[in-house]
């Protein structure tokens, strides 16, 4: 299952691309194709374990 946080989204307030891409809503920003690896757990890993932005807004 992937990460809750995990969004596809073209578009946010300071950037706009042709395709979607992966953006975090934990911290409200666009993320890396490895950062999304890891939202989508993919390659055994674990976006409860492996992600700090996770992490972070699950202890708030």
């Amino acid at each position: 299952m992937p990460c809750p946080y995990l969004d596809y989204r073209r578009e946010d307030a300071d950037h706009a691309f042709d395709t979607e891409r992966a953006y975090c809503t934990a911290v409200d920003e666009f993320v890396q194709p490895m950062r999304a690896d890891i939202c989508n757990d993919r390659y055994d890993l674990d976006h409860e374990t492996d992600c700090e932005f996770y992490t972070e807004a699950e202890s708030e």
